[in-house]
C-alpha cells in the first residue's frame, strides 16, 4: 500500500509516493499548486502533473489515502476550487481519501512527530500557529499582505522599498541597500521607481529579501530590517503564549542559513526556547497521510517519522 504526501506552494508543488513502512517510491515537482495564488484550476492541474510524476511506474490503485499542504487551504471550501482539485486526483487514477491540512500542521510534522506544540512560519508570508493533535487549533498573524505577515519576505521586501523611495525623496545619495533596490527595480529617477514599485508582484517585492540579507552586517539599514523583522516574528509566537510541546521553525527564511534565521535563533536562546528546523514537508505530508490510515501508537509513529521524514540523505 501507498500514500500521497503534496506540499502546496505559491512556486512549487512537490509531491511524494511512500510505502507505509516509511520508504519513498515516487517523486514529482511542478509549478504552484495553491489556489490563493491564481487561477485555481490551473493551480488543481499543476498538482495533478506533480501526482502523475510520483506515480510514475506505480500503480495507482495501490494509494490509500493522500495529505495535501498548502496554505490558504480554505479556498477548498468553495465548491468549484474544491471540485478542481478533486477531478485532478479523479484524473490520476485515484480514487481513496485525499485529507487537505493548511501549511502549518504540515511544516509542524516537518520537524517532530509530537502531535502538539507550536510552528512559526516565515516565508513570503509569516505566521505562527498552535497545532493540537496533528491540526491547527489558533493562529497568530498569517493575515496576508495588506494587514500582517509582518517579519515575511514580503515585510522584508517593502521596508526595503520604503527606505529607498524616502532616500530618493531627500535627494540623489542613496545607501548601498537603496542603490540594490533600485537597481533591482531598473529606475533612473524617483517617478519611475514609484512606477515600478506599483506595478511590481507580492513575489517580485518578496523578492527583494535576498538583497537586504547579502547587505545584513555591511548596511545599518539592511541591518536593522532585519533585526526588526526578526522581533516581528517573535512578537507574532509570543501571541500564542505559553504552549507544551516543541516549537519547530519552518518556512524558506527560516530553514535557510539567512541572517533573519540567525537572529531569530540569538532571539531564542536568550529567553532559553529551544527549536528544531521543519524538514521536507512534501515527506511530513506523506507521513501524516500514513497516520491518517493506520493510527499507530506514538513509539510507532515516531520511528515512521524517522524513517520517512528524518532520515533522509
Amino acid at each position: 500500500m501507498l500514500v500521497l504526501g503534496a506540499d502546496c506552494g505559491g512556486s512549487t508543488t512537490r509531491v511524494v509516493a511512500a510505502t507505509l513502512d516509511g520508504r519513498v517510491v515516487g517523486a514529482g515537482r511542478a509549478g504552484p499548486g495553491n489556489p490563493t495564488g491564481g487561477d485555481p484550476a490551473r493551480a488543481a492541474s499543476e498538482l495533478g502533473k506533480a501526482i502523475s510524476l510520483a506515480l510514475d511506474g506505480l500503480e495507482p490503485a495501490l494509494v490509500r489515502g493522500g495529505v495535501v499542504g498548502m496554505a490558504g487551504y480554505s479556498r477548498l471550501a468553495d465548491p468549484s476550487v474544491r471540485a478542481a482539485y478533486d477531478a485532478e486526483w479523479a484524473a490520476a487514477g485515484l480514487s481513496c481519501p485525499l485529507w487537505t491540512y493548511s501549511d502549518a500542521p504540515v511544516a509542524f510534522a516537518a520537524g517532530t512527530p509530537d502531535p502538539s506544540g507550536r510552528v512559526l512560519i516565515a516565508g513570503t508570508g509569516a505566521v505562527a500557529a498552535e497545532i493540537r493533535s496533528h491540526a491547527e487549533f489558533r493562529a497568530a498573524d498569517g493575515l496576508g499582505w495588506l494587514i500582517g505577515d509582518e517579519g515575511s519576505g514580503y515585510w522584508i521586501g517593502r521596508e526595503a522599498i520604503r527606505h529607498t523611495a524616502r532616500a530618493l525623496n531627500a535627494g540623489p545619495e542613496l545607501s548601498p541597500l537603496g542603490e540594490r533596490v533600485r537597481g533591482r527595480f531598473g529606475a533612473s529617477t524617483r517617478e519611475d521607481f514609484l512606477t515600478a514599485v506599483y506595478t511590481a508582484s507580492r513575489a517580485e517585492i518578496a523578492a527583494l529579501a535576498p538583497a537586504v540579507f547579502d547587505l545584513t552586517g555591511s548596511s545599518p539599514h539592511a541591518t536593522a530590517i532585519v533585526e526588526e523583522a526578526a522581533q516581528r516574528l517573535l512578537a507574532t509566537l509570543a501571541e500564542l503564549g505559553e504552549v507544551p510541546g516543541p516549537l519547530v521553525l519552518a518556512g524558506g527564511l527560516l530553514t535557510s542559513d539567512t541572517p533573519l534565521r540567525s537572529a531569530v535563533l540569538h532571539r531564542l536562546a536568550r529567553v532559553a526556547e529551544p527549536s528544531v528546523t521543519a524538514l521536507d514537508a512534501a515527506r511530513a505530508a506523506a507521513w501524516l497521510a500514513a497516520v491518517e490510515l493506520t493510527t499507530p501508537d506514538p513509539v510507532a509513529a515516531a520511528e515512521l517519522h524517522h524513517r520517512l521524514v528524518t532520515d533522509v540523505e
